[in-house]
């Protein structure tokens, strides 16, 4: 049997501790809404972490046995500790996928890990975004008709301040008129990194079906799966021994 992705949800669960309206929509954490869906399936095992818990519950032990990290963070971006950061972008840089969800464009990880300001524009009216695949073969679209459909988001609009993706799989398309990459990947390091747009708090976003296989797809794809050699806190392929006699 195949080894299970480990995945850890973390989420600063902040507006859900705060407003009742967002508790509501969500009563275990947008986390828990995520959580729950992974759970279901049967090559993943999944944790939650979140910013109020000693070291925001990413710990060097919880990193370390964690594949893939999905991020969601908004009102807390100035809280999470740059040691923590730290850890995390290292762990990119070893082979630890890394999903950023909606908000968490303005992560201090994300940042780091893009080199860009990584603003954009933003209207929050509740209005329709249409989510068009441009991209039908990658893994992350698995699944997907050429488009799906969210009735009220928040919407986000180019220009969008980060580097090129790599691949870029959804364009966004909204009722105001705006457009926007709505789903990037990149690789830095060993690891690969996907910024998924959906999920504005006061939406029940993450109980959208399509929205949660993007995620799960999402997942799947960003589970490194090449050399395990290490050298060094950025993880390298080891060739310490030569291809070719060396002559001393």
């Amino acid at each position: 049997m195949a080894q299970k992705i480990r995945v850890t949800v973390w989420n600063e669960n902040i507006h859900e501790r705060e407003h009742e309206h967002i508790r509501k929509i969500y009563p275990e954490g947008m986390h828990g809404a995520i959580a729950s869906f992974l759970k279901k399936q049967p090559d993943l095992e999944v944790r939650t972490a979140t910013q109020e818990q000693p070291e925001h519950g990413l710990t060097e032990k919880v990193l370390a046995e964690t594949d893939v990290l999905t991020w969601w963070g908004h009102a807390g971006h100035d809280g999470v500790a740059d040691a923590v950061v730290n850890r995390v972008h290292a762990r990119v840089l070893d082979g630890m996928g890394l999903i950023v969800l909606h908000s968490g464009h303005f992560a201090k990880i994300f940042r780091k890990l893009m080199g860009t300001n990584c603003g954009l524009q933003w209207r929050e009216a509740g209005e329709k975004e249409r989510l068009w695949v441009v991209d039908s073969s990658h893994p992350i679209a698995a699944g997907l008709g050429p488009y799906f459909e969210l009735p009220h988001t928040e919407m986000y609009g180019e220009q969008f301040d980060i580097p090129k993706p790599d691949e870029l799989v959804f364009i966004s398309w909204f009722e105001g008129g705006n457009v926007f990459r709505s789903g990037c990947c990149w690789s830095r390091g060993r690891g690969k990194i996907f910024y998924f747009r959906p999920g504005h708090e006061t939406y029940p976003i993450y109980h959208d079906q399509t929205v949660l296989q993007v995620i799960t797809n999402a997942v799947r794809w960003a589970k490194f799966n090449g050399n395990t050699q290490t050298c060094g806190i950025n993880t390298c392929p080891c060739a310490d021994q030569p291809l070719e006699p060396i002559k001393k």
